[in-house]
């Protein structure tokens, strides 16, 4: 479905951002792996190389303004080409509003709306300049599109993530802006809400005990497990599918979205939650 094309995805050494790559690459793409921490970027390439594909690592942080032009011509070098982009990097670092902080309150639109949109002007001419060369020729244009990951947070928010339904709303404004400012060059871009997915971010903190250092601060991550027992007592009634998304379900939503199939389907929100919210 992806043969002969390349895709980035950052955030992809663990959990949605990984499943997704490993379907990419199954699929016949060129991958580029992206994290913030080399070793599982590397295992996420090593793994679609293993299974008989293409994939490089290149880890980084996506709130460093230096980084994301950097990615695309590391991309560009190793396969000539970008087709697709995928904003899936994020983290939570919750706290009530009377109560947050404005460096939990900035840090969190960094990683969710400020990356997203460096990034997207960084790949913009490696998607602009060949689909405009092929409207000039005359020529149907290629699969080329961007996929910004989003949360049923930012569409309905959500009680402690004051700061994380703040990003994930504006990454959905920034991903209408796009497909209204690029769709005359056939580029397409949609977005992913992600519902109750079985990932470290919505794990227990006191059994998985997973952190990330940002800023030389250490965030805890994943959710108290006293709300992570209310999730998991009422879910049957929350979710008519009755249970959490694997990543691997989770990653299908933005390969759909990233595919061929979805050449008609642009500045569309997909929500990805077994029902959840119907």
């Amino acid at each position: 479905m992806f043969t002969n094309q390349t895709v980035i995805i950052t955030g992809a050494g663990r959990g949605i951002g990984a499943a997704a790559a490993r379907i990419f690459g199954e699929q016949g793409a060129a991958v580029v792996v992206n994290d913030l921490n080399a070793e599982p970027a590397e295992e996420t390439a090593h793994a679609i190389i293993q299974a008989g594909g293409r994939a490089i690592a290149v880890p980084g942080s996506v709130t460093d303004p230096a980084f994301p032009e950097a990615l695309m011509r590391a991309a560009a070098d190793a396969f000539g080409s970008i087709h697709i982009l995928v904003n899936n990097a994020g983290y939570t670092w919750d706290g009530m509003i009377h109560k947050m902080t404005d460096e939990q309150w900035q840090a969190i639109l960094d990683v969710h709306a400020t990356a997203p949109f460096r990034m997207i002007r960084a790949v913009a001419p490696f998607l602009r300049e060949p689909a405009q060369a092929e409207k000039e020729a005359g020529q149907p244009f290629g699969n080329r599109c961007v996929v910004n990951v989003s949360s049923t947070s930012g569409l309905h928010g959500n009680i402690g993530q004051g700061n994380y339904a703040t990003g994930k709303m504006g990454v959905v404004g920034l991903t209408k802006t796009i497909a209204k400012e690029w769709g005359y060059l056939g580029i397409r871009c949609n977005a992913v809400a992600f519902g109750y997915i079985d990932t470290r971010l919505t794990r227990t903190k006191e059994v998985q005990e997973e952190a990330i250092e940002v800023g030389g601060q250490e965030i805890v991550l994943g959710i108290p497990q006293k709300v992570r027992a209310l999730l998991d007592a009422n879910i049957e009634q929350r979710i008519p599918l009755g249970r959490a998304a694997t990543p691997e379900e989770a990653a299908g939503g933005i390969v759909l979205m990233a595919s061929p199939m979805a050449r008609y389907i642009t500045g569309h929100v997909l929500e990805v939650t077994g029902g959840m919210g119907i």
